[in-house]
């Protein structure tokens, strides 16, 4: 006993030690972050085995379960897309999942609802309305092979010949009501150019079953050349504590298309819960046979007993630019593959900062007609050029402009001889303001002519701010009303000292972020030095800087809206040109055009946004307005100071109201001046579509 006693102590003093050594040797942690290492591919040996062997036999015979979802559709529009996307459609569905050893997949459309949230006609691939089966099969395919077809699967015996792996962190992931130890594998091509997916895997660390995915696809990969970012995020969880079956999957589809200079990006999002599996079932093998994915009659889908509204139900942040998973991803890859195996040229395509620079209407051109376009020989540059003709002024424009793209600082060649319009704030879109002067002689454009040569520099982003500068030698020369309109006439343009000289500037902006109390904001903003001579001025170095500031939040369940503009310009002798113009039904509503005006001006909007009754309007096969319209009541002051002309100096309040109508794109504002004012109505499209306008 005495001897036992002893080769028993002996084991156990012995046994850590060669426990340790053995860890240090196989441990995923001491090969982390190399690729290809031993450990990381033993690992995925293990994985592939274990998934080959899932889909021949483990006992796992059939199921059937329920799955339950949302498809979205989403636009967005607007420069680097830095308004939130809204959403279009939202449909909501219910789905009966059926699956077959070794691998017979069936699935049978029993619930869908949508709802029409802006005017759009719809359709969506038919394995958009299914979940993904197996983590995918050995060959990936999505959007019916429209999207991605026959891409090799990670964990494929194809796979281990096609893709790099390297161990990640050891993490802790929630899988329902489990708490699970995985080790996250990340995932490249061998050879970027060719098509591949890029993300990571998250392997349990005791069984190296697949616990969940996040991919997105090369470029070569992506067979539609519309498409930008194609990510998909699966979760699996264990049922009955030894099948690895769909728990949650999401899908995002982001497709990009340029409507002339005005970006525009339709966003496709599905979200799946699974659930209410029943295993081995003895499901009879008629079941299968047929497409994999089929729908019950009309009535039948309508009939499903979803509860509630469509958009009662719809999570929350998939209206929002949030995007957690998918920038997860994206970043990753960027990480793990060079950019250009992602991304792709433009070529030739037709090009202008919206319809206003192809026609337009104002007192100085007259009726304008344009054209532009943009070059893009090799991904490394583009040159854009843009002219314009006015046909009372018959008077030439154009701009042109030399980029170097795929660069840290993104420089920009140009040379311009065209129009600028003085103030900070557009009254209303050029669209509304072309119809206005052509009609009316309302013109809300005050221009002067601007030749200008230079270099503009895009900086990148800091704190959440995309910032420019740019360096420029401009002429500014006065321009004269030439046209005549349909009724009434014109006034005359605002007189300019013409000039030449230097001029720098260091403009800004953000994306909408998130604010205390709830709230979102985004802000922009410039300051502008020049030192310009002739007519009066000698060289004197004169400044000018404005801002502005919306932020959007709710107070007891009804959206505010506020918006704050501030401007001012320094100098001995600033020029007229750059003084702070307001006035007009955005900068001043219920006050003249420009008509208050002086070196310091400020311009604050509160609205408070209602939905109210309303007339639901169809609109064939883009389905019906909603049965509601919004009220929003505001209150608007501005301020002029610092020498403002005609005495003008202080505070002119102002109070109106907006209806908006048709999924709140068309916009009736009225509103009256309460200091020496008038009452004031005007029609307009949202503001979100100026800019295409």
């Amino acid at each position: 006993m005495r001897l036992l006693r002893t080769a028993l102590l002996c084991l156990a003093l012995l046994a850590p030690a060669e426990l340790a050594a053995q860890a240090d040797t196989t441990a995923p942690g001491a090969q982390q972050g190399q690729w290809n290492s031993p450990s990381v591919l033993a690992l995925v040996n293990s994985a592939i085995s274990l998934r080959q062997q899932q889909l021949a036999d483990t006992g796992l015979r059939d199921y059937q379960a329920m799955a339950r979802g949302y498809l979205t559709f989403l636009a967005q529009l607007g420069d680097e897309f830095r308004l939130p996307p809204k959403i279009v459609k939202a449909d909501q569905i219910a789905v009966q999942v059926f699956w077959k050893a070794p691998n017979q997949s069936k699935q049978i459309l029993v619930g869908l609802r949508d709802t029409l949230l802006l005017p759009g006609d719809i359709g969506y691939y038919r394995d958009r309305y299914g979940i993904i089966q197996n983590n995918f099969p050995d060959r990936i395919r999505l959007g019916d092979g429209n999207d991605v077809r026959d891409v090799p699967h990670p964990l494929s015996p194809l796979g281990r010949a096609t893709y790099d792996y390297a161990l990640g962190d050891s993490v802790r992931i929630e899988l329902g009501d489990r708490t699970i130890t995985v080790n996250e594998v990340r995932v490249r091509p061998r050879d970027p150019s060719r098509p591949a997916v890029v993300g990571t895997l998250y392997l349990d660390s005791q069984s190296a079953q697949l616990a969940r995915m996040a991919l997105t696809f090369t470029r070569a990969a992506v067979l539609d050349e519309r498409i930008e970012t194609l990510t998909v995020t699966l979760e699996n969880g264990l049922v009955e504590g030894r099948f690895w079956l769909p728990r949650r999957q999401e899908l995002e589809v982001a497709r990009t298309a340029r409507w002339l200079d005005f970006p525009a990006r339709g966003i496709i999002r599905g979200r799946w819960e699974i659930c209410c599996y029943e295993v081995n079932q003895s499901l009879p093998p008629d079941r299968f046979v047929g497409p994999e994915i089929i729908a019950l009659s009309p009535d039948e889908l309508r009939s499903y007993p979803f509860g509630g509204l469509v958009v009662d139900s719809i999570p929350e942040d998939v209206g929002l630019a949030t995007q957690q998973d998918v920038e997860l991803v994206r970043a990753r890859a960027e990480e793990l593959v060079r950019a250009r195996a992602l991304d792709r040229g433009r070529g030739v395509a037709l090009s202008g900062r919206g319809l206003s620079e192809f026609i337009r209407v104002n007192r100085v051109e007259g009726l304008a007609l344009g054209t532009g376009g943009l070059l893009t020989p090799i991904p490394a540059f583009s040159l854009s050029a843009h002219a314009r003709y006015g046909l009372e002024d018959e008077k030439a424009k154009g701009r042109m402009a030399l980029t170097l793209n795929n660069v840290r600082f993104t420089p920009e060649l140009f040379a311009e001889w065209d129009h600028r319009d003085m103030g900070d704030i557009a009254e209303t879109s050029r669209a509304r303001n072309s119809l206005a002067a052509q009609e009316f002689g309302s013109d809300y454009t005050n221009p002067y002519e601007v030749r200008a040569a230079g270099v503009r520099l895009g900086i990148g982003n800091a704190a959440g701010v995309r910032w420019r500068m740019e360096g420029a030698y401009e002429t500014h020369r006065q321009l004269y009303v030439h046209a005549s309109p349909a009724n009434g006439s014109y006034e005359r343009t605002f007189p300019v000292r013409e000039i030449h000289g230097a001029s720098a500037s260091l403009s800004g902006d953000t994306r909408y972020m998130e604010g205390p109390a709830g709230t979102v904001y985004r802000w922009g903003g410039r300051v502008s030095l020049a030192m310009p001579y002739g007519s009066g001025s000698s060289g004197d170095l004169a400044g000018r800087a404005s801002m502005t500031l919306d932020v959007e939040g709710r107070v007891s369940g009804r959206r505010v809206f506020s918006r704050t503009t501030v401007a001012g310009v320094v100098g001995s002798n600033p020029l007229p040109q750059h003084r702070v113009f307001l006035g007009g039904p955005t900068s001043a509503p219920g006050y003249d055009y420009h008509s208050l005006t002086g070196r310091v001006g400020v311009s604050q909007r509160v609205e408070l946004w209602q939905s109210v009754p309303f007339v639901a309007v169809p609109l064939g096969r883009f389905g019906r307005a909603p049965a509601s319209m919004t009220i929003a009541p505001y209150v608007h002051a501005a301020y002029v100071g610092g020498d403002a002309a005609g005495g003008r100096e202080g505070v002119y309040p102002s109070i109106g109201v907006a209806g908006l109508f048709l999924f709140d794109l068309l916009r009736l504002d009225v509103a009256r001046g309460l200091r020496y004012g008038r009452w004031s109505f005007g029609v307009d499209v949202s503001r979100d579509l100026w800019g295409i306008l």
